[in-house]
């Protein structure tokens, strides 16, 4: 894939008339707080990396998060918003010995660039700035970019496997009144799309395993260190209970991840990054659970989903409050208070 050219904003009159939009403040801000809290997090593991073609992926990946960062500084800064507190340099400790082994940057960049896709796909129909528009799809454009170099290295280096095969049907059918049956009567085998977000959920759940154990062995707060304890049962039991009905149909799935964390217990990270990083990846996870809820027809799996939906709510309540309680959480921008105007 050819690589693309780096964006440039083309400013036009209706740009310089045009007001930011609720979903245009909104999009750009938690890109924003996503993308100051990635150079943290990227310029860590680039101390530290050996291995010379993930290397080269990190470079990538820190040169796209400062584009992005500057881009829309440059919006902001133009429109009057006051640019996001986000995370700095007070947030990383680059002398922190290493945490992660080189093979887990591969998959936290994969982890990751989802949640920054996830963002992008709903922003795109939802902003009408051409500024705007032409920044959130050059965003898409060259995370996908991003996505297929890992890809391409995580199979070359023989570090992923590929969601389950199945057979290819011998006509087409339609569905009979057994479709939706889990738990009783005849249950039919997982269909493709189920086979498909079980595999996704999988590989984004061992990834966030490893990186809370990471956390937890490195966190200064005893309340952060039991919250992240607490996240990762959670998904310790939500990744035992899709590998189960993975195995039932027997159908391979992916290993843990949990090996690619080393023994550190030096804090590469603020405890505010950390826990910031995790209340925006569990939400990702509700997003991911909501899109496999949303393709799936039997019953057992719907509950399977619904039980991690619960936990991983619960979660990110329990974190915003510790955020919250500490001063970490920055408010979003938000619509004007009506009432406390007319008190005034």
């Amino acid at each position: 894939m050819e690589p693309l050219e780096p964006y440039k904003a083309v400013e036009t009159l209706a740009n310089q008339n045009e007001k930011l939009t609720s979903a245009e403040m909104g999009k750009l801000w938690a890109v924003y707080m996503g993308n100051s809290m990635s150079r943290c997090v990227i310029t860590y593991f680039l101390k530290h990396v050996g291995d010379q073609d993930i290397k080269k992926l990190l470079d990538h990946a820190l040169n796209l998060v400062n584009e992005f960062l500057n881009t829309i500084e440059g919006i902001f800064e133009k429109d009057h918003f006051p640019i996001p507190a986000g995370f700095t340099d007070e947030d990383v400790n680059l002398d922190a010995p290493r945490l992660f082994e080189d093979e887990f940057y591969l998959h936290y960049i994969n982890y990751v660039g989802k949640a920054g896709m996830s963002i992008y796909n709903v922003a795109i129909p939802l902003v009408f700035r051409k500024d705007v528009n032409d920044f959130f799809l050059y965003c898409m454009k060259s995370t996908i970019e991003l996505m297929e170099q890992v890809k391409s290295i995580l199979s070359n280096k023989g570090f992923i496997r590929k969601p389950p095969y199945i057979p290819i049907p011998e006509k087409v059918t339609f569905i009979d009144k057994n479709f939706l049956n889990g738990f009783f009567g005849d249950i039919r085998p997982m269909h493709a799309l189920e086979i498909a977000h079980l595999y996704d959920n999988i590989q984004n759940n061992v990834t966030s395993k490893a990186l809370l154990l990471g956390f937890c062995q490195t966190a200064k707060s005893k309340e952060v260190r039991e919250l992240f304890k607490r996240g990762e049962d959670i998904t310790t039991k939500a990744i035992e209970r899709y590998f189960e009905k993975m195995h039932k149909e027997d159908l391979p799935s992916l290993a843990y991840l949990d090996h690619l964390v080393t023994t550190s217990i030096v804090a590469p990270f603020s405890d505010k990054l950390m826990l910031f990083h995790k209340v925006d990846m569990f939400s990702m996870k509700i997003r991911s659970v909501g899109n496999s809820l949303a393709v799936n027809g039997r019953h057992d799996i719907a509950l399977v989903y619904t039980k991690s939906l619960a936990n991983i709510s619960l979660f990110v309540e329990l974190a915003a409050k510790l955020m919250i309680d500490n001063g970490w959480f920055e408010q979003p921008p938000v619509a004007a208070n009506r009432e406390d105007l007319a008190s005034k």
